[in-house]
């Protein structure tokens, strides 16, 4: 009996060793759960993945055993990040076009369903202080520590097991639901949740695994690009500009019928700052930005006025009114810009104004998702339920999450995607 029992038990982790399990000896992997395989695994221990989880536990009597899997060492690792540490938890005007997809109506069911006052209404109940900081943009008054702690705590109350730095070598459908193989040992699940995030900020341990295990299950899936991300410029608009590094001024940003205002931020790479973080998103490679650094002004006019009632002062000195000091200084050297206005003629000064509030720019490309805060594309959301983020394809299966092809605009946004397509899918996976 000893020599059976061993035999058997080599050949199995053999099979896990050539990942050939979850099939062994000719029978379906749903045959070989136990009473420790969950109902519910969730790869990814982010955002999207925690709501789904507690979501998914708590639900009444009908409650399912939930497993959350994580490759880093610990969970919410973004989340912890946000926010310069308060997390950017959401957003006060969330609305569907402020999201990008491929079908810009998909969002609208989550959304609608699982709103940011409800969200409010969770980080309230656990007595987490917050303020809005401008737009709408809601943050923890003291850190993005209590949003995970909140999440670990309502994923424990529902009974949800979190498993960190265990890996997912493969993933396989079976009769009955999936088999996984993991650095912890396999696991077999009636409900597979994909909430493994995107590409952005692989220093945190982003991968494009998510994207694949779509592949593999024959989704289609979008290409991906960096989004929310500073702008590299080269040759001479960074020689021009990169001696202003750090200075901040507040700006519009136009590009592809797109304007946003906010500040924008020289860097010595680039540009960066809200303004631009947004426009990133709508950006191509080829495009030229274009800004007003005088936003709300209509620069020709005023420095037609600025002349009438003191044309001794120079152009540099009256920009320095209205912009940085240093940034009138360098505009002025670039553009030769010198002298008192009573030397330039009204045409002239209709000409700076012009430049002022069209200032034309060509960035030589992004940061990449070394920096960027979201991936753009994704799964393509034709494949999936709106209303549950089921996949079409293969009965079980989910994507939730920032893996899906919808992108939120800086300042919460995309948060609220993952809290309101994760708690869409927690109720019916």
């Amino acid at each position: 009996m000893r020599l059976s029992l061993s035999f058997l038990s080599l050949r199995f982790n053999h099979a896990v060793r050539r990942r050939r399990w979850p099939r062994i000896m000719g029978r379906p992997a749903s045959s070989f759960r136990t009473v420790h395989d969950p109902d519910i695994t969730i790869i990814g221990g982010g955002a999207a993945g925690l709501m789904c989880a507690l979501v998914a536990g708590r639900r009444g009597r009908r409650g399912r055993r939930v497993r959350v899997i994580e490759h880093a060492n610990r969970v919410g690792k973004k989340i912890l990040m946000s926010g310069g540490g308060r997390c950017n938890f959401t957003n006060l005007y969330i609305e569907p076009d402020r999201y990008l997809s491929h079908n810009p109506h998909f969002c609208r069911s989550a959304l609608a369903r699982y709103t940011q006052w409800d969200f409010i209404a969770m980080v309230d109940a656990h007595g987490i202080a917050w303020h809005e900081k401008e737009l709408g943009q809601l943050f923890c008054d003291e850190s993005s520590k209590q949003i995970v702690a909140m999440l670990l705590a309502e994923c424990a109350e529902a009974g949800v097991e979190i498993s960190t730095a265990t890996e997912v070598r493969s993933v396989a459908q079976q009769s009955g639901g999936f088999a996984l193989i993991t650095s912890a040992g396999p696991v077999v699940c009636e409900s597979l949740v994909v909430a493994s995030g995107g590409l952005s900020i692989p220093k945190m341990g982003a991968s494009g695994f998510g994207f694949e295990l779509a592949r593999q299950f024959g989704h289609t899936v979008y290409p991906t690009r960096a989004g929310l991300v500073p702008f590299t410029l080269s040759g001479r608009p960074l020689d021009d500009w990169s001696p202003l590094a750090g200075i901040a001024l507040p700006a519009s940003v136009r590009c592809a019928e797109r304007s946003f205002t906010q500040p924008i931020l020289f860097t010595h790479r680039g540009l960066s700052g809200p303004a631009i973080l947004q426009i990133s998103s709508y950006w191509e490679p080829g495009m030229d930005l274009v800004l007003d650094v005088l936003p709300g002004c209509e620069a020709a006019a005023w420095l037609i006025q600025a002349k009438q009632e003191d044309a001794t002062r120079t152009l540099e000195q009256v920009l320095a009114e209205v912009l940085p000091r240093r940034v009138a200084q360098r505009l002025s050297q670039l553009q030769g810009w010198s002298g008192p206005l009573q030397g330039y003629r009204d045409a002239t000064l209709e000409a700076v104004g012009q430049a002022l509030n069209h200032w034309s720019i060509r960035p030589s490309g992004t940061e990449g998702y070394r920096t960027a805060e979201v991936t753009l594309g994704g799964v393509d959301t034709a494949e999936l339920s709106s209303r549950t983020m089921a996949s079409s394809k293969v009965p079980g299966l989910y994507f939730v999450g920032e893996v899906v092809d919808v992108t939120g605009h800086l300042g919460g946004f995309n948060f609220q995607w993952a809290w309101s397509s994760a708690h869409a899918c927690g109720q019916v996976c």
